[in-house]
């Protein structure tokens, strides 16, 4: 077996470990988070003022692993990040490294205030709209899995989209993205912002409004973060360069 069969064969044995360690990981969130999920259900309903129903057995066991899905998916985002960070950190420098290292807390920070975001903001206010639209009409009646379906698009995508910030700072460090780049893109970016915004919230105007606003605000901090990088990159990398051309100097 030649040099690089070896190298394929050690970076798949690595990549199988971090994969088997994240599944596992998962699995143990998953396992308490369903010795929990009957607090964690009786916590998320507390404010409903009506009782929800289900329709059938297998509604139940879905609402169960649903919820108990969700939660471990968010506590497992710092362990993946981690996995993920300790499977490429050998191709990486020293200097990329350590960058690399310090977005791991923000993401799992940014992955949770989108969660509340969309918990305890947009969720209440599309609610209310849409109970607003069924006085007088309708009787209101939700099912338990609809109601869960509901709450979870309206929060978990928020989890992701509160990343990019730190995911711009991450590609702005390692010289893939500049923020004049970012500044280029910015119709596209705003275009693409405002069909999302569109699909995860209900056809209405104020709702639409109340989700634009912070995506727009989270790309406009990213150009913000990605041009205080990008400094900070540039500085280092004149430093450095001085520094080489000084020792090649004395070693001449």
């Amino acid at each position: 077996m030649d040099e690089s069969n070896v190298d394929v064969v050690a970076e798949l044995t690595e990549l199988r470990k971090r994969i088997f360690i994240t599944v596992g990981a998962f699995l143990a969130f998953l396992f308490v988070s369903f010795l929990f999920v009957n607090d964690i259900y009786h916590w998320l309903v507390k404010d409903i003022s009506m009782p929800l129903a289900v329709l059938g057995p297998s509604d139940i066991l879905w609402v169960y692993v649903m919820i108990a899905t969700v939660v471990a998916i968010i506590c497992v985002i710092p362990v993946a990040a981690y996995q993920t960070w300790r499977y490429v950190s050998p191709a990486l420098t020293e200097r990329e490294r350590k960058v690399t290292a310090a977005y791991i807390p923000l993401l799992s920070l940014l992955f949770v205030v989108g969660i509340l975001f969309g918990y305890f903001i947009l969720f209440p206010i599309v609610m209310h709209f849409l109970l607003s639209l069924s006085e007088d009409m309708f009787t209101t009646f939700f099912t338990t899995e609809k109601y869960f379906k509901f709450l979870l698009h309206m929060t978990l995508p928020f989890g992701f989209l509160f990343e990019l910030p730190v995911v711009v700072m991450f590609l702005t460090s390692l010289g893939i993205v500049t923020p004049i780049r970012l500044r280029q893109w910015r119709k596209y970016a705003y275009f693409f912002l405002v069909v999302i915004s569109v699909m995860i919230t209900p056809p209405d105007f104020l709702s639409d409004v109340l989700v634009i606003i912070p995506l727009i605000f989270l790309y406009e901090c990213s150009i913000l973060l990605s041009s205080m990088v990008f400094r900070k990159r540039e500085k280092k990398l004149v430093v450095e360069e001085e520094i080489s051309k000084t020792t090649t100097s004395i070693t001449s």
